[in-house]
């Protein structure tokens, strides 16, 4: 519904610019009728966003109602520039400038050629109060300062200690669907899955937290000519690999075995091309090795996946697209839309330099043929209106060209479903080189889990853990340090950067990191447990009479905080740029450390 009141409000601006407005009074009376009429619209979307804010399963995002407020009023002061501006609102870096601060008039000056202070004063001059802002005050060259009543500020506190943390508004529930992860089978999971395994997972979570219907894919790499050789190679280790299930044990130590006969026996390589046919044609026997060596590789990745707390997510590997890839081809043929090209057929995407390869010279098909069967298949099949790709930026061109094709072929529509490739840099060795091990191979990622167990372990008895806590719950300590503080290591660095893997700045109690957290997490259960008081008493106070007052300073900044986090999840709905969360809870460690300090949480006193 937004977007299409933003299209219609587009087109009618398009058109006012068109108009000749010289000696035509009736077509200014008209004018001036469509602008007030504007303005009304405008009021009504900021009362359809505040009205929205209100349901008790939802939480209110100051800041989107406080854009609703300034857009009304920027769209009232100036409604011949308005049309292309976007509200620049953003949490107050000081407290002497508010707890919100809007820079519109700085770019909105050049456009109206005023001054941006007199730009600044005419917002104010226009902008509601309504039920949040206390007070606006203009600064510097003019930015317009807005601080918070605080009743509305206690009344949303209260929602959130009787219902919990509750989500922010959304547009509409959407089928997303998330595509993460992605490991190759008969090869071990190494540390450049790790960040596509976390991430995605985080991604997926934050959508089912926002209401969405969630699917999360894992495109593992199961099919192609490496089948050939395994297939082969299994077959003659495990002649009764049909009636016995094969102690293939190693997997990455058997592909290697394979790949090395592969290229040293020419009849063995010829037996493994023919391998790779009776699996094309779906043989039973080649079918069914194929199958164990699919089942050997599973039972190694649920292993890391389980370790991570990676769940929900659906296996569905390049071979389910097999059969939708000739369909594929034969529609893009139809539509027109490949051309030959040395004995291949490619399509050019529009605003792409680098075409895709959908028929090898061979005839063969290739990873783009797969990718486009796989977002056709999403999109009509699954029904999904918002698909994510969480793979490494260097695939950008890669899916930009994978959305531009499907948008030319007729199944992607923009204004109907959303399309986003959630890319990542590398992660890199202390060295600031790309992460190896000492000898120069990848790293496996059993192996970091496995150290990262070890180095969590060292930092429990630093802190004389394992002699307070029984061997479950060390165990059990151990595994949420490590596992916690290698999953926040990568999150709360921004995804579309490289970062340097550091286990002695990971385990750090200072700082952005998941150790301080947890302390902080600790202090607050402490807090709870001298209390007392239990989650029934606790919700029964809540509700009456719940926070009445904000007196202290830091009282009044934690709240605020608390707040933000509506703010923050609609950011992150926008750009899945999930170290804003991660700088929120930091940023809340450190504010509630300050009221903590400065404030008694339990009477001194409690029968007085």
């Amino acid at each position: 519904m937004d977007a299409e009141i933003d299209q219609l409000e587009h087109e009618v601006e398009k058109i006012y610019q068109q108009l000749d407005l010289s000696d035509d009074p009736e077509l200014e009376k008209l004018v001036d009728e469509n602008l007030k009429c504007r303005y009304r619209v405008q009021q009504l979307k900021m009362s359809i966003a505040k009205e929205r804010a209100k349901p008790l399963d939802r939480m209110i995002s100051v800041q989107a109602a406080l854009s609703a407020h300034l857009q009304a009023a920027i769209r009232a002061a100036y409604p011949e520039a308005a049309a292309a501006v976007k509200v620049q609102l953003t949490s107050s870096a000081k407290e002497e400038f508010g707890d919100y601060q809007c820079s519109n008039a700085m770019s909105l000056a050049k456009a109206v050629k005023l001054q941006p202070r007199q730009v600044a004063a005419a917002i104010v001059d226009k902008l509601e109060a309504g039920d949040l802002i206390e007070k606006t005050e203009i600064a510097g060259p003019g930015f317009i300062n807005i601080s918070l009543r605080r009743q509305p500020v206690i009344e949303e506190l209260n929602r959130l200690l009787v219902h919990g943390v509750r989500p922010p508004p959304v547009d509409r529930k959407r089928r997303v669907i998330v595509d993460y992860s992605s490991p190759n089978i008969a090869k071990q999971m190494h540390v450049g899955h790790l960040r596509s395994t976390i991430i995605g997972d985080s991604v997926a979570r934050l959508c089912r937290f926002l209401g969405h219907e969630v699917l999360a894919l894992n495109h593992v790499g199961d099919w192609g000519t490496q089948f050939g050789m395994l297939i082969a190679h299994l077959k003659d280790r495990f002649p009764d690999y049909a009636t016995k299930c094969p102690p293939i044990g190693d997997l990455q130590a058997f592909y290697k075995e394979s790949k090395v006969r592969f290229d040293s026996d020419e009849q063995f390589k010829q037996r493994a091309y023919a391998a790779v046919v009776s699996l094309q044609r779906r043989d039973p026997d080649s079918t069914a090795a194929w199958k164990l060596i699919c089942d050997a590789s599973r039972k190694d990745f649920q292993r890391v996946y389980g370790r991570l707390g990676v769940e929900n997510l659906v296996e569905r590997g390049e071979s389910f697209y097999q059969d939708l890839m000739t369909e594929v081809v034969d529609e893009l043929k139809s539509g027109g839309h490949l051309v030959p090209d040395e004995g291949r057929l490619i399509m050019w995407p529009p605003g792409c330099d680098i075409p895709l390869t959908v028929v090898k010279s061979d005839g063969g098909f290739t990873y783009d043929t797969s990718d486009l069967a796989a977002i056709r298949q999403r999109l009509f099949a699954e029904s999904a209106d918002w698909l994510i790709y969480v793979v490494d930026i260097g695939q950008g061109v890669h899916f930009k060209g994978i959305f531009s094709a499907a948008e030319k072929a007729g199944w992607l529509n923009p204004a109907v479903a959303r399309v986003d490739h959630v890319g990542f840099g590398v992660v890199l060795g202390e060295d600031r080189k790309k992460f190896k091990t000492r000898s120069g191979d990848t790293v496996r990622l059993t192996d970091l889990l496995n150290e990262g167990i070890e180095r969590a372990g060292a930092k429990l008895a630093e802190k004389g853990r394992d002699k307070e806590l029984t061997p479950q719950e060390l165990k059990a300590a151990q595994e949420a340090v490590a596992y916690g503080c290698i999953k926040y290591a990568d999150l709360s660095h921004n995804r579309n950067n490289d970062y340097v893997f550091s286990f002695d700045k990971m385990l750090d109690d200072r700082g952005n990191t998941a150790v301080y957290l947890l302390y902080a997490y600790t202090r607050i259960s402490s807090i709870a447990r001298t209390a007392n008081l239990s989650p029934d008493q606790l919700l029964k106070l809540a509700k009456s009479p719940g926070i009445t007052e904000l007196q202290h300073p830091k009282e009044w900044k934690l709240a605020k905080q608390l707040l933000r986090f509506a703010d923050v999840v609609d950011k992150l709905t926008q750009d899945l740029l999930l170290h804003s969360l991660c700088d929120f809870l930091y940023e809340t460690a450190c504010v509630f450390t300050e009221f903590y300090d400065a404030c008694y949480c339990i009477e001194k006193n409690r029968d007085s």
